[in-house]
């Protein structure tokens, strides 16, 4: 049974963060940048709040589907973190969009969009839901130390959404996790106050062991996607895009090199978000759908890998 997408969404902050403005405060230049990631500018909240970037993609992808909110069963939030630990911001969506469902937050890292149409599928299939709305937020810009220049000028912040109904178009769908908190980790907040804790925490910023997270995510993104393939029966030449989490350009050209696939196949904004985490796929998907370049009918591959370790593909028929 499965799902059909039928309608995207997206939003993301005014603020334009340009490579030239990071290099004002930090040890690093525009080309620096450029040729190590494919970055040239992100969007980062200044007063925005990541409730306010999830309604309004939410808002336009229920406008496209034709959907209102009051006929949702359910809506799912991938977050890192929203803008309190509780209440989950798939609740607050929930009440900014005036809906009456079920809502909760699901934390895969930059693979969430993926382990969310998963979740949104099983939801569908068991005929507990009819119409389900997916929403991945991020605002990477609290997550990171504005003072490491290997790790700060990678992300940016958004918000990507999708609204599904039972269909059939998931075609295939891989997710993995492997434990590890060496290779990517964020600590997050913690108290300072406990006058019972005996626990020194490291710094609460995002922290990247670069090279190991670059030879996991090539190797992961290809036997991903060849995995799904043949699960589908499809072949490379069949797909008309490849959406990938948008992590590092490096990474998206390896991969797409080892499977073969024309340059025109792989879509990317990264240029223009940066990583946004579970976001990024969802806001590239919506620039295709505006843009007018997706048919019903489009075989689409998704495909990301992140923080746990984490990983996830799918093969859609748009």
């Amino acid at each position: 049974m499965s799902f059909t997408i039928l309608g995207t969404g997206s939003a993301h902050p005014k603020y334009v963060l340009t490579n030239d403005k990071l290099s004002e405060f930090l040890d690093t230049s525009d080309e620096w940048i450029t040729t190590r990631t494919g970055i040239k500018t992100r969007y980062i909240s200044t007063d925005e709040t990541l409730c306010g970037l999830a309604t309004s993609a939410s808002r336009h992808a229920l406008e496209a589907a034709g959907v209102g909110a009051g006929e949702l069963d359910l809506i799912l939030v991938s977050t890192l973190q929203g803008d309190c630990l509780t209440p989950s911001l798939s609740c607050m969506l929930q009440r900014e969009l005036g809906a009456q469902c079920p809502a909760f937050d699901i934390n895969a890292a930059c693979s969430g969009f993926l382990y969310a149409l998963q979740t949104a599928a099983a939801f569908l299939d068991s005929g507990r839901a009819e119409t389900v709305l997916v929403c991945a937020a991020e605002m990477m810009s609290k997550q990171v130390d504005w003072t490491d220049r290997a790790t700060c000028v990678l992300f940016g912040d958004g918000a990507g959404s999708v609204v599904l109904k039972k269909g059939s178009g998931l075609r295939a769908m891989r997710l993995t996790a492997r434990g590890d908190d060496r290779d990517l980790l964020v600590i997050g907040s913690h108290s300072g106050n406990n006058p019972f804790a005996q626990v020194q925490y490291p710094a609460p910023w995002l922290s990247m062991a670069g090279g190991e997270v670059f030879r996991f995510a090539v190797t992961s993104m290809v036997h991903d996607i060849r995995t799904v393939l043949e699960q589908s029966g499809l072949t490379a030449k069949e797909i008309k895009y490849v959406v990938p989490h948008q992590a590092n350009l490096r990474i998206l050209k390896a991969a797409a090199e080892r499977l073969k696939l024309d340059e025109g196949q792989v879509v990317t904004g990264l240029e223009r978000y940066g990583n946004t985490s579970s976001a990024s796929i969802p806001l590239v998907l919506d620039e295709l759908a505006r843009d007018g370049r997706l048919s019903r009918g489009d075989i689409l591959v998704f495909s990301a890998f992140g923080g746990g370790l984490t990983t996830g593909a799918c093969v859609i028929e748009y």
